[in-house]
């Protein structure tokens, strides 16, 4: 009977480890994506340490069963007989005795595991762990299959020792990371994974390329399936953003923007011959600054005033006549601007296949 441990989201990682987001510390996803939504009772302590407990015992049998597994496996090979026999004489009768009475063990081992299995399946029906109460044998399939006495469903015993060390992995009990075993074989699936991965990219960005080659229709059915058909909306959405955009930045930098135009006017005042002219007249400084200060206020009046115009339905049908006409300009028209247009695009794809096929993993593991 399996204790289901909730995600934990405080863990940290170790550099020296493989990253925390490896598969050890994954959050569970036997759960139904509905039923990770639903409130998890609350589980005594009392309860908590029992499952941890039947998990070890658990995970004895388990590990006890392989190993036996193994040993039958290997006594009917003369070689090891022969072995057992040169070290000792009755080591070789118990194996024999073993191996007679094989199957009667094995059934002894099976009882416990069904026992497991239909306490567990119990448990998950008293808790709600699942949306329906026959979710549990499908979820816990290799469980289930490994209960059965025949010799490759025997094997399927190992992936229960593996849930066992991923569930004490999650209750910090131990720490498989640290572990020099899971760190070799670590290694060796980020390899794997990212060789197999990368080649199933480059296959893709490859075949992509041969569509833009070969039919030459591609670029042309993207303008006319996907860009015109939605033109208007393209539009809407950008006529909308421009005004959002602009009137939001008035309203946050209003200060900064009449700063800045009273600073350009004074210094187009200060700057002129002519009103240095006016400057040298009778009252001609007070003159100056108050039409330095008129035109800041008439400039600073105008921008509000236009940034208060742009939520009319002037200025929006203004903006719909600039993007209509960009849009329009930007799709391409004849057979030459969709040939260069695809063009284009296959080049990108090679700069990605390129970086695809980076071989990442000689830098983190030189």
């Amino acid at each position: 009977m399996h204790q289901e441990d909730s995600p934990s989201d405080n863990h940290t990682p170790r550099d020296r480890y493989p990253p925390a987001n490896s598969w050890a510390d994954q959050p569970r996803s036997d759960d139904p994506e509905e039923d990770k939504h639903e409130p998890k009772r609350d589980i005594p302590l009392w309860l908590e340490r029992f499952y941890l407990v039947w998990d070890l015992v658990i995970m004895v049998l388990v590990s006890t069963s392989l190993l036996l597994i193994l040993f039958d496996t290997l006594y009917l090979t003369g070689p090891f007989r022969d072995l057992l026999s040169a070290i000792s004489p009755t080591l070789e009768q118990w194996g024999g005795w073993l191996h007679a009475n094989f199957e009667t063990i094995d059934l002894w081992f099976v009882a416990v595991f069904v026992f497991d299995v239909l306490m567990g399946w119990a448990f998950a029906i008293w808790d709600r762990r699942y949306h329906r109460w026959f979710f549990y044998p499908f979820v816990h399939w290799y469980d289930v299959l490994g209960c059965i006495p025949v010799g490759g469903l025997r094997l399927l015993r190992v992936l229960r020792v593996i849930g066992l060390l991923v569930r004490l992995q999650r209750t910090r009990l131990i720490d498989i990371r640290t572990w020099g075993i899971y760190r070799f074989f670590y290694k060796y699936y980020e390899i794997v994974l990212e060789e197999v991965s990368d080649r199933v990219i480059v296959r893709m960005l490859t075949d992509v390329q041969e569509g833009f080659l070969s039919k030459g229709n591609i670029s042309r059915r993207v303008t006319d399936e996907v860009l015109l058909p939605r033109k208007q909306q393209l539009v809407d959405d950008v006529a909308h953003r421009i005004q959002r955009i602009l009137g939001e930045s008035y309203a946050e930098h209003r200060e900064d923007i009449n700063d800045w135009v009273s600073g350009l006017v004074h210094r187009a005042i200060t700057e002129n011959p002519t009103v240095r002219s006016l400057q040298r007249l009778p009252l001609g400084a007070q003159m100056v600054e108050a039409m330095d200060e008129a035109m800041a206020d008439v400039a600073s009046r105008l921008i509000r005033e236009a940034v208060i115009g742009i939520r009319s339905p002037d200025f929006r049908s203004l903006i719909e006549e600039l993007a209509n006409r960009t849009i329009d300009r930007s799709v391409p028209v004849s057979a030459s601007d969709y040939q260069a247009l695809e063009q284009v695009l296959v080049e990108v794809l090679d700069v990605l296949k390129s970086e695809v096929k980076v071989q990442r993993w000689k830098e983190r593991y030189h």
